[in-house]
């Protein structure tokens, strides 16, 4: 991986820890996260939940999400033989995060 490519990913990983905190949720980036095998995730959110995050400059690979995504809160993402992906709007994540991210054994 460049240089440049590190800084932008330590970049867009602050910019994530700052969005939650505005949002006034607790976040943090994990130290050596994607340089040692052991550090999984990019980003810890509410002390609990294991984040990683994905920039691209031309949203190649996002773009057909966002447009599936459309004006929904979810969108479910499903393979053969494989458990659902669920891809949430920024809103109704923060609002999820706020109500269960104190308590993750909450149902």
């Amino acid at each position: 991986m460049s240089k440049s490519s590190r800084r932008k990913g330590n970049r867009v990983e602050s910019l994530i820890v700052s969005m939650h905190q505005d949002a006034g949720v607790v976040a943090r980036k994990v130290p050596l996260s994607g340089a040692m095998p052991g550090y999984p995730g990019d980003v810890v959110v509410a002390d609990h939940f294991r984040c990683e995050v994905k920039a691209r400059k031309n949203g190649e690979g996002f773009a057909v999400i966002e447009r599936w995504l459309g004006d929904n809160d979810m969108l479910f993402l499903k393979r053969d033989r494989q458990k659902p992906l669920v891809v949430l709007s920024w809103d109704t994540y923060i609002g999820f995060i706020k109500a269960h991210g104190d308590n993750p054994d909450q149902p």
